[in-house]
């Protein structure tokens, strides 16, 4: 094994022979010994071609020590080379040296052909994959960190998930990276996917991908750190404040803060905000107006349920969008008016009959409001219509309230009235019932 695989001390008198050229290879530059370098070249690239990795190694060797500068296809294939060495062998010292070669594979193409940002990049990927559980995992992330460095926005996409996965190792098992040096290199490498996907829409192409990528580092950052609201407010409001229309930033905020149920922080209806006037979606506006309503914010609450409305695809949708609509107006103290948008929404989805119940509900609260207090047959009627109407929906605890407020024998024999008569219901209600009594 040590005779027929690269050695640092080989790579080093290779690296001293070329003298830190760093020229480019993309031109064939034979040796004096070009045909000896040729009879390799052909040896080595066949053997890589059809699998047989060993025999590779020899020809390919020679070639790396005698003509370092060949050109850049020895490094391709030798990086091919020694991976796919790596990935078979069984034997984990073995497999370590293959993959020991890999990286001096990489480090003599970057001596000997320059292009360091792109080599880093494939580099740190081959070392995570190799070495990120083994014994040399404390190498992983200053590696990672420097393709970072040299290629910023453009460092692989293979890299993305994996940078965040090599932090989880240096945080856990490693422990060697604190909460401040986490969140640095999750901003960092979320700033990178960010710049993706906005070049990816500038140039049309799918964010699938990248939007997947981002799941997955926010995913393993809720295990390094604890994203509740006091993290929210703390490292991503500032961010926020100073670019409110960072829609994928304002997502992040609103997300984490739902889930830590602090909906009603200002801040997450800023987010949420900042989201619908980019994506606008049934159930943001829908939540939007909900949380307004409960603020009592009512013209905010009437415009995002409003939007809500117009975005529904189903009449299910329409009918809760109805009855939240409904009761806003009856918070405003437009009962008329709820009446009327209950109905709509029983009308748009029959299926619902919250409709019904609420319309109960506005009835059942009507008593102070319609009393004559002339006589307790009429001003208890309010109740025998918000019994029909709890029975209409099935609100079996409410029939029966409703039905322990209707007037007694009593106060229906005061005024001559029986039990099954129709009686009118005026006040702003204006409906029609029949007589019953409680006893």
């Amino acid at each position: 094994m040590r005779n027929n695989v690269l050695s640092l001390a080989f790579v080093a008198a290779s690296f001293f022979a070329v003298e830190q050229a760093h020229a480019q290879c993309k031109e064939w530059k034979w040796p004096e010994n070009k045909a000896k370098a040729e009879e390799c070249n052909v040896l080595y690239s066949d053997a890589v071609k059809n699998g047989h990795y060993k025999q590779a190694i020899a020809p390919h060797q020679w070639l790396l020590q005698n003509a370092p500068n060949l050109n850049t296809s020895i490094y391709i294939q030798g990086a091919e080379l020694f991976d796919k060495l790596a990935d078979q062998e069984k034997d984990p010292a073995k497999k370590q040296v293959y993959a020991d070669s890999l990286m001096i594979v990489y480090d003599m193409r970057i001596q000997n052909c320059g292009e360091e940002a792109s080599v880093i990049n494939r580099k740190a990927l081959s070392f995570y994959k190799f070495n990120l559980n083994g014994a040399k995992a404390g190498e992983v992330l200053p590696l990672m960190d420097k393709a970072f460095e040299l290629n910023g926005n453009n460092v692989s996409d293979g890299l993305l998930v994996p940078y965040m996965q090599a932090v989880r190792v240096g945080a856990l098992k490693l422990k060697n990276l604190n909460e401040e040096q986490i969140l640095a290199r999750y901003d960092k490498v979320s700033a990178v996917i960010d710049a993706k996907i906005k070049k990816a829409i500038a140039d049309q192409k799918p964010t699938d991908k990248l939007l997947k990528y981002k799941d997955d580092v926010d995913a393993i950052l809720i295990t390094l750190v604890k994203v509740d609201c006091n993290f929210v407010r703390k490292n991503l409001a500032p961010k926020f404040k100073a670019n409110p229309t960072d829609v994928v930033l304002a997502k992040k905020i609103f997300a984490f803060m739902l889930k830590d149920k602090c909906t009603d922080d200002p801040l997450w209806l800023e987010a949420g905000e900042a989201i619908h006037k980019v994506e606008q979606d049934y159930g943001l506006a829908k939540n939007l107006g909900m949380r307004y309503t409960s603020l009592e914010n009512f013209e905010k609450a009437e415009f995002y349920l409003g939007e809500a409305f117009t975005l529904a695809k189903s009449n299910q949708d329409k009918a809760e969008v109805l009855l939240l609509q409904g009761s806003i107006a009856g918070k405003r103290g437009s009962k008329a008016e709820a009446r009327r948008l209950f109905r709509q929404a029983v009308e748009t989805d029959p299926a619902n009959k919250d409709g019904y119940e609420k319309i109960g509900d506005l009835y059942y609260n009507s008593f102070n409001e319609c009393a004559k207090r002339e006589n307790q047959a009429d001003d208890r009627a309010v109740y025998l219509l918000a019994y029909d109407y709890f029975a209409k929906a099935g609100a079996t605890q409410k029939m029966s309230a409703a039905r322990s407020a209707f007037p007694s024998k009593e106060d229906i024999f005061l005024v001559n009235y029986q039990q099954g008569q129709s009686i009118s219901v005026g006040c702003w209600i204006g409906e029609s019932t029949t007589v019953r009594t409680r006893d």
